[in-house]
């Protein structure tokens, strides 16, 4: 039993073989501490490190668990977050997002944001640790807000996000005001087949009514009431949504953007509150 025949596994199992050698390295690093530098130095892997590689890539396989899920970490944006099948696996997708909500953020100095369907609380805590403002992260998930709260306390940005159970904004007072609402909300139409990995992911937070708009409608809608002048709302975007969202933010929002991903996709929306 050598890498090459355990990567073979997962090749095996369907997975693609770029991404069999990445999932690979990521085990090795997290479960065997056999980092790249060890390879480079000439370190051979003992029996015992190999077969727990096994172990856990014949979990990977037989259940099709998302190697995130198996080491309980994803990285985003330069930090690993821990994540559980409570919650989103962090994707390039967000990372978008919230690097233009920083960049606003930091250009007009802003002070409050609202992050709605915080999940692991990525989000929050990547805008709370690389800027100056105040995050408050809102779930109706309590599983998720646990995993949030792990986060925050890995970045060591305690204060600076802070969660709260809430249904949309449901716990959110009426006198709580925000320079900025930032959602990443479920947008998979209901009854799209998803991917074996995907599955394990919460459905809560992958699929939406109204043909996957519908949490778009829900902020959108009631957004102005929170947010302070001249407030930004941002979200991203599901594959073919982008013209919809746009439609929901026209009544309420002025300087709509939206930006494309590498792929050409539109990704992310924003607009700053008439």
């Amino acid at each position: 039993m050598n890498i090459q025949t355990i990567t073979k596994l997962l090749t095996d199992a369907g997975i693609e073989e770029n991404e069999a050698k990445i999932e690979v390295k990521i085990l090795l690093e997290h479960f065997c501490h056999y980092t790249e530098l060890d390879k480079c130095k000439g370190v051979e892997l003992t029996d015992n490190q190999l077969d727990l590689l096994r172990q856990k890539v014949e979990i990977r396989t037989e259940t099709r668990l998302p190697v995130q899920y198996i080491i309980g970490e994803a990285y985003f944006m330069g930090e690993w977050f821990k994540v559980t099948p409570d919650v989103l696996i962090p994707r390039d997708e967000t990372e978008i997002l919230v690097r233009k909500a920083i960049d606003i953020i930091k250009q007009e100095d802003l002070k409050n944001v609202l992050d709605i369907g915080t999940g692991s609380g990525c989000i929050a805590c990547t805008i709370a640790k690389n800027t100056d403002a105040v995050v408050l992260g809102v779930d109706i998930s309590s599983d998720a807000l646990r995993i949030a709260l792990d986060n925050v306390t890995r970045l060591r940005i305690n204060n600076r996000a802070v969660f709260r159970k809430s249904d949309l904004y449901s716990k959110v007072r009426a006198d709580e005001k925000f320079d900025m609402i930032i959602s990443n909300p479920p947008y998979i139409p209901i009854g799209t087949e998803l991917q074996q990995e995907v599955r394990h992911e919460p459905k809560e937070a992958l699929f939406a009514a109204e043909n996957g708009l519908e949490y778009y409608r829900k902020i959108t809608q009631n957004a102005s009431e929170y947010l302070n002048k001249d407030g930004w709302l941002m979200f991203e975007l599901g594959i073919g949504e982008a013209g919809g969202v746009k439609e929901f933010m026209e009544n309420n929002f002025k300087d709509i953007g939206i930006i494309k991903d590498m792929a050409g996709i539109e990704r992310v929306i924003y607009g700053r509150v008439i």
